[in-house]
């Protein structure tokens, strides 16, 4: 079953007119500041002056943001829920502050979607799953809570499988979501919704979600920036597990630049998280400006884990982005990827976690959920008591490992990504392809670089590092030491500004 997309509100035409306060707005002359005039198309960070300087209206930002979603959600199919009125009218409330002069939020006026797998208050949040088609949440998530209070403004729900479940974005409730690149390709998950609306231009900053590689994944499938940070450092206020959870809410946007401004909002210690007490909030957004060089920093890199393989083309690119980074000043040494191999280990405490969660939706609601997510749950059948707890042990064994690797490095390096986006139809559970060879599952074939970093807790970022020659994006990881997230986005910010990847848009 497929639903139609929910337009709970206004979705005025596109007017670059001022709505309410035009005598005081600047002159158009001064304000066509924009980017072939489509403000859309412009960072959170460029918004952020333009809003306070009064050169842009917080309600013709949204109105246009509204417009380019109503227009690409047919081709994308990257939304659950349209927010009109209630983004309207925060947008009105937001122009009133900017003219009456009183203190803007760190994202005042700005655009911001959020996975319908994050709680919004008195929005729904389905989790892509038929079950909660009409769950209304009665308060936010603490990230989406502080973006809000901000001053970000909510537009929508971006789409997710049920319960954020695989690396594809599709369930039995919306559909599949297309990549921002190709519509043949699959905008890759769970996080695809994030990813998609970031890349298209819809809206500059994203609420999404990281398990297993979530954010990351679909960031390189669609060329945006996805990080996931240290554990602790974004409270996570849904976990049922927090002692052992290795999910993240996260962000997801064009620029490292942006990155670092949702950082700044979302960070900081609540107690309903036990991890993040006591973690302090550097300087996110002074780091991400690109300044001085990498010249004093170690990078150690691997292009694949022993036995797995990866496209050539993704190997071409890697090797130029450790070019880049070596052209920055980064010294450079390669190291084993032996022990990384971990999605047995994911598979099993994951799984196990989900089978616990969901066993009795599925007895109640079985017909309703897809093949693909009720066989994930049997798996976990399989996984006992003492295979969990050794999952844990190899957990611990794996952290260990790279805190080995980070006391002599700065960072660490290799491909998002063994290949470019799967097309849209792949199955969890069917082969993927890569360079003409079938390898029979997809998990560990296609991305074996992101499910280490949610076991360990260091924070992995995923940049667009180039394209194939088919147009696909391709991604490079980066990850950091434990809690120095402003660190790993220094250096992303440096890496970022050393290509003009910025100024391609999908067509």
């Amino acid at each position: 079953m497929a639903t139609k997309i929910v337009l709970d509100g206004e979705l005025t035409k596109l007017s670059f007119s001022l709505s309410m306060s035009s005598g005081q707005w600047r002159p158009a002359s001064e304000r066509d500041v924009t980017m072939n005039g489509d403000p859309c198309l412009l960072s959170a960070t460029e918004l952020r002056g333009l809003i306070a300087g009064k050169r842009i209206s917080p309600v013709e930002l949204t109105r246009a943001v509204l417009a380019r979603a109503e227009a690409l959600q047919p081709e994308l199919n990257c939304f659950i829920t349209l927010c009109g009125d209630e983004a309207i009218a925060a947008a009105r409330e937001a122009e009133r502050k900017v003219m009456a002069g009183e203190p803007l939020g760190l994202l005042h006026g700005i655009p911001v979607t959020v996975k319908d797998i994050v709680n919004t208050k008195g929005v729904k949040t389905t989790f892509g799953a038929v079950p909660y088609q009409n769950n209304v949440p009665s308060e936010d998530a603490v990230a989406v809570a502080r973006l809000r209070s901000e001053g970000a403004i909510l537009i929508g729900k971006t789409t997710t499988p049920e319960f954020g479940s695989k690396c594809l974005t599709d369930s039995p409730l919306f559909g599949r979501t297309r990549n921002a690149w190709d519509a043949c390709r699959s905008s890759g998950g769970s996080s695809g919704g994030a990813a998609v609306a970031v890349a298209s231009g819809i809206a500059p900053l994203a609420i999404a979600t990281d398990g297993g590689g979530s954010t990351r994944i679909p960031a390189a499938c669609n060329g945006v920036v996805g990080l996931k940070q240290s554990n602790g450092v974004i409270p996570h206020s849904q976990a049922l597990d927090v002692f052992g959870n290795q999910t993240y809410v996260t962000p997801t946007t064009r620029t490292v630049a942006d990155t670092a401004l949702m950082m700044q909002a979302m960070a900081g210690e609540d107690p309903i998280d036990p991890w993040s007490i006591g973690v302090p909030v550097p300087d996110f957004i002074g780091n991400a400006a690109p300044r001085g060089d990498l010249r004093g920093l170690r990078i150690l890199y691997c292009l694949t884990p022993p036995g797995r393989p990866v496209s050539a083309e993704v190997a071409a690119r890697f090797k130029a982005s450790l070019d880049r980074l070596a052209g920055l000043g980064a010294e450079l040494e390669e190291f084993s990827g032996e022990g990384f191999d971990i999605e047995s280990i994911w598979r099993a405490i994951n799984h196990t976690v989900w089978r616990t969660r969901f066993a009795k939706l599925a007895a109640e609601h079985g017909d309703e959920l897809s093949e693909a997510f009720l066989k994930q749950l049997a798996l976990a059948s399989e996984v006992s008591g003492v295979d969990y707890q050794e999952a844990m042990f190899a957990r611990t064994a794996l952290f260990h490992r790279v805190q080995s690797l980070l006391a002599r490095a700065h960072l660490l390096a290799m491909p998002t990504l063994t290949r470019t986006a799967l097309p849209i139809k792949q199955d969890l559970f069917g082969s993927i392809e890569i360079d003409g060879r079938h390898f029979d599952s997809v998990r560990p074939h296609w991305f074996p670089w992101t499910m280490p970093f949610n076991m360990t807790g260091h924070p992995a970022i995923s940049l667009p590092s180039g394209f194939a020659r088919d147009g696909l994006p391709i991604g490079l990881q980066l990850v950091g030491r434990f809690r120095a997230d402003a660190e790993l986005l220094r250096v992303s910010a440096l890496f970022e500004a050393s290509s003009d990847l910025l100024s391609r848009w999908p067509t």
